[in-house]
This record gives C-alpha cells, structure tokens and sequence, in this order.
C-alpha cells in the first residue's frame, strides 16, 4: 500500500495547482498518471448548480457513450410470456420474474443493470429498498422500464450508462479505461455532457455546469474547462 501512496503523490504532482486544463489535456493526463497493473476506469465528477434536496432539480437520466465503457454489462430483465425469448434473444443475462425477485430478496444482486416490462413493475416494486440503494431499480426515465426489451438491452450491452445526482449535486460517470484513445475518451465525455445539459431542470437557476473532474481509479482528479467540454456538444 505504500508504494501505491507514492505513486499517487508522485501522480498527483504533475497535476498543475490552480490550472484548469482543456478536454483532451486532461484526459491525456489522466492516461500518463494511471499506474495500477489494471486497466483503470477513466471517471467523471460533473458539479452541478442545483439543490438535490429539492425533486425538482433532481438531474437524473441516462446516454449512450459512442465508445462504450470498456467492460461487459450483466443485465437482468424481468419479463414474462414473449418478452421473456425477446430478452434472451437480445442477450440478458438473467431473464425471469417471481423466481428472480425471490432471489434478489435472499441477497442476490450479481447483476449490473435491471430492466423490467411495465407489466412486471408490481413484482419489481417489492424491491425498491433492496434495488433502490444500489442504483438497480428499472426506471422510465433512464429507459429500462419499457416493453422495447431487445432496444434496451441493445442500448445498455453497447455502453449505456445511468447518470444521478448525489447529495452534493455532483454527477459521477465512467467514460471508459485508460487503454481507450484519447479520443474516445473525449467524445465519450462529449455524449455525457450533452446528456447533462439536455436533462436540466427547469428549476435550475445560476451557472448549471460549475465544475468537472477528470481522473483514473487510483489516480488524482484533472480540473477541466466547464466551457470548453460544454462548447463540445454544439453542433459544428
């Protein structure tokens, strides 16, 4: 642990005090400074100008990064009748209802990703405070309550990822691994941003994007412009 406590330290001094770098500088960066012997997840810390105490300026949704996230999704869809061979089909990992719900209930929560069909939301709502905390539970608004159960499972297996505030109005997302391309990692951030802007809440007053952070798993936070990564979702 010690020689891991140094390379950070030795890590976190090439990080410029008080300098705010460009998009693909700091993702650059965050490549040169990772050090583990694993390919490290490439994260983003959005702070957000909103009070999350309030429902209203609750920034919740979910995108599509062009490059996916690195890793594979495990996916669990509580379906019935044909929706049941249509997740199957599509490539879920676990495909069922009550027996699924039963094993949830014992403690079982080896999946990545929920998504139910509409008509299986009385099962699936006996889970909430099991699913709920974990950031498991099937929604409308991030698409995986719906009866497009292949578009779904297409979406999340191709590098869709789910976005929230937390308590501190701060949005934490994984753009993808070090051993990406530059830029990927930068149009994946692009697509994150874009989200973020198109779900503000009308509630929302003052500077939205007030700050963004990138880094690596063991590596030390990069300052990015707000402006710059905003100005890379506008059309060209």
């Amino acid at each position: 642990m010690a020689k891991e406590g140094k390379r950070h330290i030795e890590a976190l001094a090439r990080v410029e005090k008080g300098r705010v770098y460009e998009p693909d500088e700091a993702v650059a960066l965050a490549k040169e400074l990772a050090f583990a012997k694993f390919p490290e997840t490439v994260d983003v810390a959005v702070r957000l100008g909103v009070d999350p105490r309030h429902s209203d300026q609750v920034v919740r949704g979910a995108v599509v990064l062009p490059h996916g996230t690195g890793r594979s999704q495990r996916v669990l869809v509580f379906a019935k009748g044909d929706k049941i061979k249509e997740a199957e089909e599509a490539g879920a990992d676990y495909v069922g209802g009550d027996e699924l719900a039963e094993r949830i209930q014992n403690g079982w929560t080896d999946f990545d990703v929920a998504v139910a069909t509409p008509d299986m939301m009385g099962v699936v709502g006996r889970l909430g405070k099991i699913l709920g905390p974990r950031g498991l539970m099937p929604n409308p608004r991030t698409g995986t309550v719906t009866f497009d159960v292949k578009h779904a499972v297409d979406e999340i297996k191709a590098g869709k990822i789910e976005f929230r505030t937390d308590r501190a109005g701060i949005v934490h997302a994984p753009i993808g691994k070090v051993n990406f391309e530059s830029e990927q990692l930068v149009q994946n951030l692009a697509a994150l941003i874009d989200a973020l802007i198109k779900a503000k809440p009308a509630a929302a007053k003052g500077t939205y994007v007030k700050s963004i952070s990138v880094s690596t798993t063991m590596g030390p936070g990069i300052p990015v412009n707000p402006i710059t990564a905003q100005r890379m979702t506008l059309p060209a």
